[in-house]
């Protein structure tokens, strides 16, 4: 993963939907935008399948970025919020890892324990399950998270 460095001034390229939907969150919970956050922002949304935070943070660093470990597991838990990225607990892995959700429509996931590749499959039945759950007692689904692992 390359990542390019940037001068004070420069913010990283970030596809704007992305972008705009983080800012938003940091704006709810009455934070800023800060130069460090895009570049985590950006960052993350470079990777396929799963990674660590720490992976993360080597990346960073590996690419001359200053960047402190608890920003950034502070900015991937508003990453979560923000519907930006999803955590993955395996048995092994107490801090979890982390892939990339935003613009897929499904959020539950198929992880393959062997290779960490992650898909996301859509299981209409389930939502349908979930809904019903819900409206049974006068709820209305926020969503849902199935993670099937596999090998």
């Amino acid at each position: 993963m390359a990542l390019a460095k940037l001068s004070s001034l420069e913010e990283p390229s970030i596809i704007e939907p992305v972008c705009a939907v983080f800012r938003r969150t940091l704006k709810g919970a009455g934070l800023k935008y800060t130069l460090e956050r895009a570049q985590i922002l950006d960052a993350v949304m470079r990777y396929s399948g799963l990674f660590h935070a720490d992976e993360l943070i080597q990346s960073l660093k590996g690419e001359g970025f200053r960047v402190s470990k608890a920003t950034v597991y502070r900015t991937l838990k508003l990453m979560q919020e923000a519907g930006i990225i999803q955590r993955s607990l395996f048995d092994d892995d107490d801090a979890g890892r982390y892939h990339v959700v935003f613009g897929t429509s499904a959020c539950d996931l198929l992880v393959r324990t062997d290779s960490g590749e992650t898909q996301t499959i859509e299981i209409p039945e389930l939502r349908a399950l979930c809904e019903k759950i819900c409206k049974d007692r006068g709820l209305q689904l926020q969503g849902h998270r199935l993670q099937v692992f596999a090998k």
